[in-house]
C-alpha cells in the first residue's frame, strides 16, 4: 500500500489529500500541521474573524470528521523537525513516518521587525495563524492606539477593523506609497482616500526607527525623529515562503520551493504546492500567494502524484476586503507600462497594459468588471484601452467577437 504524506495543513495541505482520495487513492495519507487546529480559511483572520463576525467553526476548511470518514491520518501541533530524503521519512515528535510520496504544503512566514528595533516587545503582533489573531483581539479596544508597520493588504485590512472599533489608527508605510509593490497608483490612491475617510492616518515614505518602550510597547519612533504613541503595533512587512525543511533537506529553492510544470520538486518523490512552492509561468519563474493557487496547484500535485502528467498554467486572481470595499484584482500585473481607468455608475476598475496587452485588472465594488476581464485575459483577449475608459460602452461588448 502507497503511503503519502502531506506537511503543511493549510488550504493546500487540506485540499490536495481531499483530491487524492476524491481522485480514488486507496493508499495511506498522512496530513500533518503544525497547528494544534484543524486546516483553517486564513483571509476572514484579518477581516470578519478579527472583527468578531465570523465564529471559529467558520474558520474550518472541513468538519473533524471528514479526516476520520476519508481515512486520512490528521497529526496537529505536529512540527517536522526532519526530512530524510534517501530513508524517506519525516521525524514528528521523535518518530519517523515513512513516505512513498511526499507533498511540501508550509506556506509563508511573517517577516518580523528585528529584536534591535524592538520587534520582540510585548505588544507587537503579525498576522498570520489564528493564535496569531487570538492573541492580539483583545488589544482592539476602542480609543486605544495601534500603529501598523507596513501599508500592504494585511496591514490596510487590520487597519479598517481597527478603524471600524473605533481605534486610533495610523499605518506607517517605508516605500513612497501604500501597495506600491503590488498595484497602481490609482488603485493606491483610491484606498488610501478611503481609510482617510475614516480616519486613519497614512504616513507614506516614513522610514521606522525602532519601537520604544521597556517590556511593552509603548511609542513608535520613526526616521525622521517623530514619536507616536502606540498602545500596540503591528507588522505588517510581509511574508516569505516556509523552506526550512526543504533547504535542510537539500531541495532546490528558488523564491520558494522550486518545482517543475507538473509541482515536482528536484527530488521526483517529492512535491510542493501552495504559497511556499515556485513554479514555471509564461518564460519566468513565479510564486503566487493566493487561496485559489493553494487550491488549484495543490489539486494538480494531487493528480500528478497519481501519474495524471498535468501542466500547472494558472489564471491568478485574489481580492482584499476593506470597509465596505471589496478589490478584486484578475490577472498579475507585471511588467504594465500604462492604466486605463473605467469610472462608470458609481463603480470604478483599472486596467493594466503593456503596451497594447491586457495583463491584469483591479476592479473596486465591480464585480462585473472582475468576471469580464477573467474571461479576456484567460481568452487572450485585450480590448482597445479607449474603449474601457468610455462609460457609454457595455463591457459586455467587449467580449463580442
Amino acid at each position: 500500500m502507497e503511503r503519502i504524506v502531506v506537511i503543511g495543513a493549510g488550504q493546500a495541505g487540506a485540499s490536495l489529500v481531499a483530491k487524492l482520495r476524491a481522485s480514488g487513492f486507496a493508499g495511506k495519507i498522512t496530513l500533518i500541521g503544525q497547528e494544534a487546529v484543524p486546516p483553517y480559511q486564513r483571509p476572514p483572520l484579518s477581516k470578519a474573524y478579527l472583527l468578531g463576525d465570523m465564529a471559529l467553526e467558520r474558520l474550518y476548511l472541513r468538519p473533524a470528521s471528514f479526516y476520520d470518514e476519508h481515512d486520512i491520518d490528521l497529526l496537529l501541533g505536529a512540527p517536522v523537525t526532519a526530512i530524510d530524503r534517501i530513508a524517506r521519512t519525516v521525524t514528528v515528535g521523535g518518530q519517523a513516518i515513512a513516505y512513498d510520496q511526499l507533498a511540501l504544503t508550509t506556506g509563508t512566514v511573517p517577516r518580523n521587525l528585528p529584536a534591535a528595533m524592538g520587534g520582540a516587545l510585548a505588544g507587537v503582533h503579525t498576522v498570520r495563524t489564528l493564535a496569531d489573531v487570538d492573541a492580539m483581539a483583545p488589544e482592539f479596544v476602542a480609543g486605544r492606539q495601534l500603529v501598523i508597520i507596513g501599508g500592504g493588504y494585511i496591514g490596510l485590512e487590520a487597519a479598517a477593523v481597527a478603524a471600524k472599533r473605533g481605534l486610533g489608527v495610523t499605518v506607517v508605510e517605508m516605500a513612497p506609497r501604500i501597495l506600491q509593490r503590488v498595484a497602481a497608483p490609482e488603485t493606491s490612491d483610491a484606498i488610501r482616500a478611503l481609510h482617510q475617510s475614516h480616519g486613519v492616518r497614512i504616513l507614506e515614505n516614513t522610514g521606522l526607527a525602532a519601537l520604544e518602550g521597556e517590556d511593552c510597547v509603548t511609542a513608535v519612533r520613526l526616521a525622521n525623529g517623530d514619536v507616536l504613541p502606540a498602545e500596540f503595533v503591528i507588522a505588517g512587512i510581509g511574508v516569505v515562503p516556509d523552506t526550512a525543511l526543504a533547504d535542510a533537506a537539500g531541495l532546490y529553492l528558488e523564491n520558494g520551493i522550486a518545482v517543475d510544470a507538473q509541482g515536482r520538486t528536484s527530488d521526483h518523490k517529492v512535491w510542493a504546492a501552495g504559497d511556499c512552492a515556485s513554479f514555471p509561468w509564461r518564460g519566468q519563474r513565479l510564486r503566487l500567494e493566493s487561496v485559489q493557487n493553494a487550491i488549484d496547484q495543490a489539486e494538480l500535485v494531487a493528480q500528478n502524484m497519481l501519474g495524471a502528467g498535468l501542466d500547472y498554467d494558472p489564471m491568478p486572481w485574489f481580492w482584499s476586503d476593506q470597509y465596505d470595499l471589496k478589490l478584486q484584482i484578475a490577472g498579475l500585473n507585471l511588467g504594465y507600462d500604462r492604466v486605463a481607468v473605467r469610472d462608470a455608475a458609481g463603480v470604478r476598475s483599472h486596467w493594466y497594459y503593456a503596451g497594447d496587452k491586457l495583463l491584469a485588472v483591479d476592479a473596486l465594488n465591480d464585480p462585473r468588471a472582475f468576471m469580464l476581464a477573467k474571461r479576456l485575459i484567460a481568452a487572450g483577449r485585450s480590448p482597445d484601452p479607449a474603449q474601457v475608459t468610455d462609460p457609454a460602452i457595455d463591457l459586455k461588448s467587449l467580449l463580442q467577437p
